[in-house]
């Protein structure tokens, strides 16, 4: 059944290998259909893998072999929210040991170009507390952070 609302990406031919990442790496994540161009298109031949329908921890998305024209940009990400380092680094390193790239606060990119954010639920409590003190406290160490440490949010918690 398709979805009502699908996120489609758009990757440059490689949108199954990136399904079969995301569905090895992420829990309630899977491969789906996957369709073949009827006939040839500006970025591919008849037969060439057009679409492949996956979910990544349960949104539905497609994947588009759209060839070059367009790029994924941070204006898009998957934010993952993690329970605990062993979660947040297991995350953190399938996505930068896979060819991916690693940038600030809790912020990286795979190897597709795709972004996600690997955060910490006690990062984000933090940053909500009630006390101003204690959220600028864990917003200014979350700022010094690519991958966030748990044991460093929650010693700026308690100041």
């Amino acid at each position: 059944m398709i979805s009502k609302n699908t996120i489609c990406l758009w990757y440059n031919g490689d949108a199954l290998d990136a399904a079969k990442f995301y569905a090895q790496t992420f829990a309630d994540s899977a491969v789906g259909r996957i369709m073949h161009a009827p006939s040839d298109y500006p970025a591919g031949k008849q037969g060439d893998v057009l679409t492949v329908e996956f979910t990544v921890m349960g949104i539905p998305c497609l994947g588009l072999n759209g060839g070059p024209a367009f790029t994924h940009s941070e204006a898009f990400s998957f934010q993952v929210a993690t329970d605990d380092q062993a979660e947040t680094d297991r995350l953190w390193n399938a996505i930068v040991g896979n060819g991916g790239q690693e940038s600030a606060c809790g912020w990286c990119r795979d190897k597709w170009g795709l972004s996600w954010q690997i955060t910490p639920r006690v990062l984000t409590t933090a940053i909500n507390d009630p006390d101003p003190a204690v959220a600028k406290r864990a917003f200014e160490a979350m700022m010094q952070m690519g991958k966030i440490d748990v044991a460093a949010i929650e010693a700026a918690v308690k100041g």
